[in-house]
């Protein structure tokens, strides 16, 4: 295993999940134009590694 190209990658990978949930969120948010906190659940799962890990949190609106 090149630990350089696994560490390129994941980086990438995350990049995108960041920058793409980041503006579901804030389309979700305004198409709401709800007053949060708002809870909110992210599951990542990679099958193939019986990887299933899930971050708990809230986003605020003010």
């Amino acid at each position: 295993m090149n630990d350089e190209a696994l560490n390129m990658s994941v980086r990438k990978f995350l990049k995108k999940v960041g920058v793409t949930s980041q503006a579901k969120i804030e389309e979700a948010v305004r198409a709401a134009s709800g007053e949060g906190p708002f809870e909110a659940t992210m599951t990542l799962e990679i099958p193939a590694l019986g990887l299933k890990h899930t971050i708990d949190g809230s986003i605020e609106t003010k």
